[in-house]
């Protein structure tokens, strides 16, 4: 499967143990890691800023999820969604990087549901189907 980390799911894989860093690590094990330039801005700016993690630490976070990526958009156009601007950017590389699941922790998104072929679902919901045998 070919799955997209929203930035808050990436942020809080590295942030503390838990669920997201606990479906980072199936996803980089058992599926497609999909990013894109624009969630590593903002996983970088979040750590540096939200975190306060030091920009050397920052930066080999980054360098990690990209090297681990089977495919990081370059660049891509918004989708035309009722969600804020950066988000429709963000689903705009899902969708570019053919991502079969988009997991986010943003409620406004995740009322989305779907977008072309693919799902979006909230990190419980992905762990769920991932534990459900489907």
């Amino acid at each position: 499967m070919r799955v997209f980390l929203d930035t808050n799911v990436l942020v809080g894989a590295f942030a503390s143990r838990g669920l997201c860093a606990d479906l980072f690590e199936v996803v980089l094990l058992e599926h497609e890691l999909i990013t894109g330039n624009g969630v590593l801005r903002e996983l970088r700016r979040a750590l540096q800023q939200k975190i306060r993690l030091p920009k050397r630490h920052c930066d080999q976070i980054v360098e990690f999820v990209q090297g681990a990526a089977a495919n990081r958009v370059q660049s891509s156009s918004p989708i035309r969604a009722p969600v804020d601007p950066d988000d429709a950017a963000i689903l705009g590389e899902a969708l570019s990087g053919e991502s079969d699941l988009f997991v986010t922790g943003d409620a406004a998104v995740q009322q989305l549901a779907l977008l072309g072929r693919m799902r979006i679902l909230s990190p419980r919901s992905f762990w769920d189907l991932l534990h459900s045998g489907a």
